[in-house]
């Protein structure tokens, strides 16, 4: 399996090169050369897999030679074997239609677990054949620095420099990485957003002077790897519902689109999806550009649901890419049209073949506290608000009666205790897993939000 880059001009790579590569160097991201796709008996035959051997079996063709299959499964069993269900990412039934797919029982409490604790392993065995390190630098609004940082702490070969918005995270998130005790661990907060966030670490990647020093990595959704991992659950919960015979929507809280995108690559893969419903609360650039072909950014508002506040989102390049023909050169040009403008018009040929799978839906904070409240009233569950997000576009997609719609639980609602507790009235607390999380102490640098800022204090730190 070879990967190229949408942008078209970096070198195709293996998928132990895209794993360490995270970005492309000509600024793109990473996409299979080419789809690989499962017959629906080849998909049959994964029912009743425990999810290590279901995650080996969907993602094989991805890593090609990289490993082989006996190793795969060593790491999936490894990575797998921390969470707290032994179903690893359950399924919990509202009603007649609505099922929350639970991805949130790794070891913090949000979805980015099923990814990045696979991605800490590949990182080690694939550094270990050459001998090299890792500097990752990442961003995050919230939940991908928890888990990354859990994922990789310790880890000889590998150092982590993570950079969150200064007061946009909450606190149980912000804990989650900051007490985190390890010399190979170094939090930043910066005076900004998590898209002035994200920019940063674009740039880095970009920067001689740095790469000059550093062999750079990324643990965002803009690495191949994670998003790969996230494919997985979408088999999973095709597979206790009906499939590959019944069709099964999707309805996905977006920020970055990359837990989205994944339902999409299941699609290719031959999973038979009636609908991704692409759910965004009020910083709804993503609902813009898929209901009126608008890709164009606003300011970053804060709301209840900090992971989604979000105006930027890096992995919507890859489906303009596959839907658009797959023309890297043409596709460079119009990303550093809105890269330098912040405002594009998507072509007929991407609106109309994003249509084909997606629509998307809006929710405002009353909405999403509604949610909140509707799922605890209604069915006894309590979820954070950016599940709530998501079930409230469910519950409004309007889909056939017989087509189950599966909502994406993606975080621990215990992460959001002040807004769950504003919404129902009940503070979910914290499971037993997580310890004393607030008896530890933080440790982290605050620094202006400027890019000079932030590569300055990694050249100075970095081992």
């Amino acid at each position: 399996m070879k990967y190229v880059s949408t942008r078209g001009s970096a070198p195709s790579l293996d998928f132990a090169g895209v794993t360490l590569a995270g970005l492309a160097s000509d600024g793109g991201l990473y996409v299979p050369e080419e789809w690989p796709r499962f017959t629906q008996d080849e998909i049959t035959a994964m029912r009743g897999l425990p999810y290590a051997e279901l995650a080996a079996r969907v993602m094989q063709p991805f890593v090609g030679d990289c490993l082989t299959p006996d190793r795969l499964l060593e790491l999936t069993t490894q990575a797998y074997g921390r969470f707290a269900h032994k179903a690893v990412t359950p399924l919990v039934q509202l009603d007649e239609q609505q099922w929350l797919l639970e991805l949130f029982h790794g070891p913090t409490l949000a979805f980015k677990d099923v990814a990045l604790q696979l991605l800490g392993l590949l990182f080690e065995e694939f550094l270990g054949r050459e001998d090299g390190n890792l500097t990752i630098v990442g961003a995050t609004s919230g939940d991908t620095g928890s888990a990354a940082i859990d994922a990789v702490a310790g880890l000889d070969r590998v150092e982590i420099f993570m950079l969150h918005p200064k007061g946009r995270v909450s606190d149980v998130q912000r804990r989650q990485m900051t007490t985190v005790r390890a010399p190979n661990v170094h939090n930043i907060a910066i005076d900004g957003s998590f898209d002035d966030a994200q920019a940063m670490v674009k740039r880095i990647f970009a920067d001689a002077d740095v790469t000059a020093k550093h062999r750079i990595g990324a643990v965002n959704s803009i690495n191949w790897a994670r998003l790969m991992a996230q494919v997985v659950y979408y088999f999973a919960a095709s597979l206790q519902l009906g499939g590959p015979e019944r069709k099964l929507a999707f309805s996905v809280p977006t920020g970055n689109f990359g837990d989205v995108f994944a339902g999409y690559v299941a699609a290719q893969m031959g999973l038979p999806i009636e609908r991704l419903v692409v759910a965004t609360n009020i910083n709804d650039i993503l609902h813009r550009a898929l209901s009126q072909g608008d890709y164009s950014t606003g300011t970053v508002t804060p709301t209840a649901a900090p992971s989604m506040d979000i105006q930027v989102s890096s992995n919507f390049e890859r489906l303009l890419f596959d839907v658009g023909g797959r023309d890297g050169a043409a596709l460079a040009e119009q990303m550093r049209a809105f890269e330098a403008s912040k405002a594009m018009r998507l072509t007929n040929a991407q609106q109309q073949g994003a249509s084909a799978l997606f629509t998307s839906t809006r929710a405002d904070e009353g909405e999403t506290a509604q949610s909140m409240r509707w799922a605890y009233e209604h069915c006894g569950e309590i979820i954070d608000p950016h599940t709530a997000i998501g079930l409230h576009a469910a519950r409004h997609a309007e889909l056939p009666g017989d087509i189950p719609v599966v909502t994406l639980a993606t975080a621990h609602p215990a992460k959001f205790n002040d807004a769950v507790e504003r919404a129902t009235g009940t503070r979910p607390p914290l499971p037993a897993r997580v310890g004393d999380l607030f008896a530890r102490e933080e440790a982290y640098v605050e620094l202006p939000g400027t890019y000079e800022a932030v590569r300055d204090h990694i050249l100075a730190n970095a081992s």
